[in-house]
């Protein structure tokens, strides 16, 4: 069976290797993917944007890319669409009309809810298999609608949980995220941080950074530990602060308390602050307010974002309360998806 794959983030990328090995052996995956999973048609180190503002400049490269994906599409037996819906969206819409007996099984589905409620009954139309990952999200959808909650992505790659906390924090992880923007605009209020907090520190650095890379984006960095290990990292960790994005909800599920920071190029947190319906940006707090009446952890956005504001949240934190809430959102998430995803593609059978 040929498998066409679009999975174009990183994270969709450890998701797949997951996945991967609940599939037949007869799958062969064609598509975009990263290079460990076989012969991808690009580099994902192409691909990696941040925001409206590149997305716009990069937008040529993606529609010669998507026309790619879609003559690839022709040979393949299913399709596998894993997050990215500005780029897999529009590809599944050409692919079903192109090949409308082709099925169309969506992983990590778009956050229509937050976005854009009109691209749900798109959704519904175009896939053939919705596969959410989030307990509430089919509460947004029509009743006959495709989709099924598998479980979430972490709880299959995520081994070992907290269970309680060291009674002094000794340690602190930084986590300035995988995009190369995120990281130059948190790295000098988090180097500040560390001197303030006088801890033990670690920053996880992304593996697909060169080290030329490195120096470029985080300069000295001498007073830090660096690892590259994230879900040890923080099991190890007393305390963390991260960037926006899966390394939070990673942090919140394992059970290390932690503390969201996120700057986005101004002009994208304008376009984005009209666009999103939501009063959270961290997925955990999303998902732990939908069963509770309070926050999980702390956000700070754009101006927010210093070294003042992110000492005196750090220095009030209930790390006891947090624990015990981080416990109760793995019980709402339940288990893993990897198997179900997989079961969707080795068999043809109704989930729905």
């Amino acid at each position: 069976m040929k498998l066409l794959v679009s999975a174009l983030e990183h994270s969709a990328n450890v998701h797949l290797k997951s996945l991967k090995q609940y599939l037949h052996n007869d799958v062969e995956l064609i598509g975009i993917f990263d290079k460990d999973l076989g012969n991808s048609i690009v580099d994902l180190r192409a691909l990696a944007i941040m925001g409206f503002v590149d997305a716009i400049k990069k937008l040529p490269y993606f529609f010669k890319l998507n026309s790619q994906m879609l003559n690839l599409a022709e040979d393949a037996d299913k399709i596998l669409l894993i997050d990215s819906s500005g780029f897999n969206l529009p590809l599944a819409k050409k692919i079903k009309k192109k090949y409308p007996d082709k099925e169309i099984i969506y992983y990590i589905l778009p956050q229509a809810w937050a976005w854009k409620a009109k691209r749900i009954p798109v959704l519904e139309k175009t896939i053939d298999k919705l596969a959410s990952i989030l307990p509430f999200e089919k509460d947004y959808y029509s009743k006959s609608a495709p989709i099924t909650y598998v479980g979430h992505p972490l709880l299959d790659t995520i081994k070992n949980f907290k269970e309680e906390l060291n009674e002094d924090i000794k340690k602190v992880t930084f986590m300035p995220g995988s995009r190369k923007g995120e990281i130059k605009k948190l790295m000098p209020i988090f180097k500040d941080l560390r001197k303030k907090l006088n801890i033990q520190a670690s920053i996880i650095i992304p593996k697909h950074l060169s080290d030329e890379d490195i120096k470029n984006l985080y300069g000295d960095i001498s007073d830090f530990e660096l690892l590259n290990d994230a879900h040890k990292t923080l099991l190890e960790s007393d305390f963390a602060f991260i960037c926006s994005g899966t390394a939070t909800l990673e942090a919140a599920l394992i059970g290390t308390p932690f503390i969201l920071s996120y700057i986005a190029k101004p002009l994208d947190y304008f376009i984005a602050s009209r666009l999103v319906k939501l009063s959270h940006i961290g997925l955990s707090n999303i998902m732990f307010t939908n069963f509770n009446d309070r926050d999980l952890h702390p956000e700070f956005i754009q101006d927010d974002v210093n070294v003042e504001n992110l000492l005196e949240s750090f220095h009030k934190y209930d790390r006891s309360k947090f624990l015990s809430d981080s416990k109760a959102l793995r019980s709402y998430l339940k288990h893993g998806s990897s198997k179900t995803v997989a079961d969707m593609i080795n068999y043809k059978k109704e989930y729905v």
